[in-house]
């Protein structure tokens, strides 16, 4: 006879009239939760605050502050699992999100809780929120969960209260996202002398497969960033699913005189590192030469395995082993790159760089390989990179934003090249074992930007262009200082794009970018999205790149 033994999760935590229930996630790092607690502290006062005194409702915390941890953040999925089933489903939920924050923490349940959620961030550059919430709203997307999202910089503006009002009234919150345009897979871009080259660029890819080599996936929570297999393998872009485990090995395998070569050959083009004696707060030469092993060692299995583009994970399993993986990315990622020696000695794909994929991000992969193949068959600089959607304000009349990836960028897009850039240690809060950035401010010059999300099995892929900036240095030091200042950044107006146009649409807290001369544009734009159409790719087109495909 069958019997039945289920744990009784007990009474509910339910929201009465006039009461929301308020939810917040950070990081799955409990050092980096305790640094990043008194901002969220403020923000929470603040929207009580707001909704109490403006609209008569309280905020009622649905979990604990943790005395012993010194925080009130859900820091595991199985802490937000255990939450949500508490939760009344029929309760409206605000999530505040002031830090980042892995998605998967929350994400399983709020894809299946029925009532209201909104995603509220604070719009700052600090940790940031902003960014954590375009990482949960794409999450939720490719769940195939809508919800509401909403951001302010000190939930004050009337776009923030007239957004609240509206949610709070009817349960839904619904932005413009006109500046998004859908390209037809007939448009008349691919009878255009460009479209007919990303036509065959579209065709050999589907032809001879861009095998993408991921050590390891899911990097700090980032659901949106692993796509099914076969929506991979309906656009011509397979994954070779790779260990980090074996990534070690390989760098084991490297003799100390190789790394030290590796490290005087920058140092020699002029990269200035930090360097420090304490190794738990500063950058040591070991750091960096563990970063050179792991060069070389990616370098060689882009080779064995035929690979298009690399990525690791390093977050969490390669964080508790070794330096950071940032400058091996960066660097790897650069035309101009340290001769990567096989074990023959045949050194591998020299002048040529190979697409690193930063915390093997797949929405960010796809279109960063494609434009490494379209701009390498056209002879053009073939340098791509991923950056986090970071912060932005005005300046000069128009909105920058401050685009920021975790430690390193090609050398090719700084400003200076190889001796632009200085290393810094990785933050000790989420880098226990250091390692140099590779750090500047980004060239002055056109880009073009993407990034792809899924809807079941199919690839959407958003597609812009912008002007990347290069800022007084009084200005860009001041917007270092408000991030994090060891990371490298890109200041960029994006095309027709405004401030909450991008926040309101776009399904990932990362961003696709490639320099492309202002000759070349429009034609890089055309080719561009008619191979991504031939790969089986919907496209929108987001600003001012509808008008470049006319």
């Amino acid at each position: 006879m069958l019997t039945l033994d289920l744990k009784d999760f007990g009474a509910k935590i339910s929201a009465s009239t006039n009461e929301v229930l308020l939810v917040t996630n950070a990081d799955l790092r409990e050092s980096a939760n305790v640094e990043c607690w008194p901002v969220q502290a403020k923000f929470e006062q603040k929207l009580q605050e707001v909704l109490q005194q403006r609209f008569g409702v309280t905020a009622k915390r649905a979990h604990p502050f943790k005395t012993d941890k010194g925080h009130g953040f859900i820091s595991s999925q199985r802490e937000g699992s255990d939450l949500f089933a508490h939760i009344d489903p029929k309760a409206p939920v605000i999530v505040l999100l002031t830090a980042w924050q892995y998605s998967h923490h929350l994400a399983p349940s709020l894809a299946r809780h029925p009532g209201p959620i909104l995603l509220l961030a604070n719009f700052d550059g600090t940790w940031p929120g902003l960014v954590g919430m375009l990482c949960m709203a794409g999450t939720l997307t490719s769940l195939g969960k809508p919800v509401s999202r909403l951001w302010s910089e000190n939930f004050d503006d009337a776009f923030f209260l007239q957004g609240l009002k509206t949610w709070l009234a009817t349960g839904w919150l619904k932005h413009d996202t006109h500046y998004l345009s859908r390209v037809d897979a007939d448009h008349p871009v691919l009878r255009t002398p460009a479209g007919e080259i990303g036509r065959q660029v579209g065709e050999y890819v589907l032809r001879n497969k861009e095998i993408i080599g991921l050590h390891d996936t899911f990097c700090m929570g980032m659901i949106n960033g692993v796509f099914p297999q076969q929506a991979l393998c309906d656009i011509g872009m397979p994954l070779e699913g790779l260990s980090q485990s074996a990534l070690l090995v390989e760098m084991g395998k490297v003799p100390a005189a190789l790394r030290e070569d590796c490290l005087r050959w920058y140092e020699a083009r002029g990269m200035r590192f930090q360097f420090g004696v304490d190794p738990a707060r500063e950058l040591t030469r070991a750091q960096v030469l563990e970063q050179c092993a792991m060069l070389i060692a990616m370098g060689r299995i882009v080779q064995r395995f035929g690979l298009s583009a690399v990525g690791v994970q390093y977050q969490q399993g390669l964080a508790w082993s070794c330096a950071a993986s940032d400058f091996a990315e960066g660097a790897i990622g650069s035309a101009e790159r340290f001769p990567i020696p096989d074990e023959d000695g045949t050194i591998i794909r020299p002048g040529q760089p190979i697409p690193c994929i930063n915390e093997v991000d797949m929405g960010s992969a796809i279109p960063q390989t494609m434009l490494w193949r379209l701009l390498t068959s056209l002879g053009l600089p073939a340098e791509t990179t991923l950056h986090d959607i970071r912060w932005g304000s005005e300046f000069g009349g128009r909105f920058v934003w401050d685009l920021e990836i975790s430690g390193a960028v090609p050398f090719e897009h700084l400003k200076g090249g190889i001796a632009g850039a200085t290393g810094y240690r990785q933050p000790p809060m989420y880098f226990p074992f250091g390692g140099a950035t590779i750090t500047g401010q980004c060239r002055q010059g056109r880009v073009i930007w993407a990034r792809a999300h899924y809807s079941g099995t199919k690839v959407i892929m958003h597609v812009g262009t912008g002007h990347a900036v290069e800022l007084p240095e009084a200005e860009f030091e001041a917007r270092r200082r408000a991030t994090t200042y060891e990371w490298p950044m890109m200041n960029c107006v994006l095309d027709g794009v405004g401030r909450d146009d991008l926040m309101a649409g776009h399904q990932s807290n990362h961003i696709t970018v490639a320099y492309v001369d202002e000759a070349m544009l429009q034609d890089v734009t055309r080719a561009f999205v008619a191979q991504a159409l031939t790969q089986n790719i919907t496209v929108l087109a987001a600003g001012e790149a509808a008008a470049l495909l006319a």
